[in-house]
């Protein structure tokens, strides 16, 4: 498992499961409360959408959007395929820390509204008093899931030259979410 180098993308493999690596990437998921979805619609227009999130212990993360949002067009017309950056805009150039995830999108099963507005609401610290039909058969509004297939956190910035490079560390998911992926 080689360091990030500009041969494998500045991919560090080598922390992949490292527990302060692992820690950080924890604690990013649970302070920031938005994100950035990256969509991309049939015809290979891209999209991206910040979104309030909610997550669950699988690093599944949630949202609720129209069913006209672009976000949610191109997650119908595209298989879901998605990409989602989670990172603090406020902090100074040069000392950002986040999360690259990549992988599908759809709404959430009936079955599963209530469940995702439960964590959504926590999430949000506060209870709007709506019901699972406020996001299911003609609302207008669904609940989305998004499943990772890959998770990144940004890594150390390595000096090359006289310039900085930034890495990123990819995350076994096995790892992430205690159990096999």
């Amino acid at each position: 498992m080689p360091p990030a180098t500009a041969a494998n993308g500045w991919i560090n493999t080598l922390e992949s499961d490292h527990p302060d690596v692992l820690a950080k990437a924890h604690q990013i998921m649970a302070s920031i409360h938005y994100c950035t979805l990256s969509t991309c619609s049939a015809d290979g227009l891209p999209w991206v959408s910040p979104v309030f999130f909610a997550y669950d212990a699988n690093w599944h993360l949630y949202w609720s959007s129209t069913i006209a949002a672009q976000h949610s067009q191109n997650l119908d017309h595209n298989q879901g395929r998605a990409a989602i950056a989670i990172y603090d805009s406020s902090v100074s150039e040069g000392s950002g820390k986040g999360l690259y995830l990549s992988g599908s999108a759809a709404e959430v099963e009936p079955d599963r509204v209530l469940s995702s507005m439960k964590l959504l609401f926590k999430r949000a610290g506060r209870d709007p008093k709506r019901t699972p039909q406020d996001y299911l058969e003609a609302s207008p509004r669904r609940i989305y899931r998004f499943q990772p297939q890959a998770v990144w956190i940004s890594g150390e910035r390595l000096a090359i030259g006289n310039q900085l490079v930034d890495t990123k560390v990819r995350l076994h998911l096995r790892t992430v979410l205690g159990q096999q992926v």
